[in-house]
């Protein structure tokens, strides 16, 4: 059986404790500006691209890292998640496999604050792509959202089922893992999860989840 352990712990000091998480793969969504404590934009644009920069060093060549980001309107700026992780991505050497977009509401939509579509962006150091295994760049409909910062079901099991086809990884690491719907998803397709979450409460949700087959 698959095995799943959540940390309770600060995502950035456990990802700094650590050296590359060999034989792992990493599939996570960044916090916005709204989950931190009152960060000026610059500070969170300094915590986003150090998260980002840690997940993608802590990744090992035979992994991936996938990231899950929604774009945000703040203070009059866009705010483009999917350039700054490109951004800490090309900092570290780390090529872009694919970049796919998910619908978040119907084509045609006007959305306030958050943009109607998601980033699905994959990173490696060392595996490339086999375009034998190519997927649609447009996803319409990410699946269902299991919390309102989390992402949906069918997006975490299209990240798991490309880390378990197209690497030798076999454990997927998600060190902000919220209510564990990559873990549990992970999990689904026989792969081990190892998350990380502050709240105490969302760690005892994140382990006992469950996303059938």
């Amino acid at each position: 059986m698959p095995t799943r352990t959540v940390f309770c712990a600060d995502a950035l000091q456990w990802l700094s404790s650590r050296e590359v998480l060999s034989g792992c793969s990493l599939i996570t969504s960044l916090p916005d500006v709204s989950e931190l404590p009152r960060p000026s934009l610059q500070e969170w644009r300094d915590f986003f691209l150090e998260a980002a920069t840690l997940i993608l060093t802590r990744c090992p060549p035979e992994g991936v890292a996938i990231f899950f980001q929604s774009d945000i309107r703040q203070g009059g700026e866009w705010i483009d998640k999917g350039q700054l992780v490109s951004r800490a991505a090309e900092s570290v050497g780390a090529l872009t496999l694919w970049h796919k977009v998910v619908c978040r509401v119907p084509p045609g939509s006007v959305t306030f604050g958050r943009a109607g579509y998601s980033h699905l962006l994959c990173f490696s150091r060392g595996v490339r792509l086999d375009l034998r295994r190519s997927s649609a760049d447009v996803i319409p409909d990410g699946g269902r959202i299991l919390w309102t910062r989390g992402m949906g079901v069918e997006v975490c099991r299209l990240a798991c089922r490309f880390a378990l086809e197209a690497t030798s990884t076999r454990t997927v690491v998600d060190p902000f893992c919220g209510r564990g719907t990559v873990l549990a998803a992970a999990n689904a397709l026989g792969l081990d999860a190892i998350g990380v979450e502050f709240s105490r409460k969302r760690c005892r949700q994140a382990r006992a989840l469950v996303i059938e087959p």
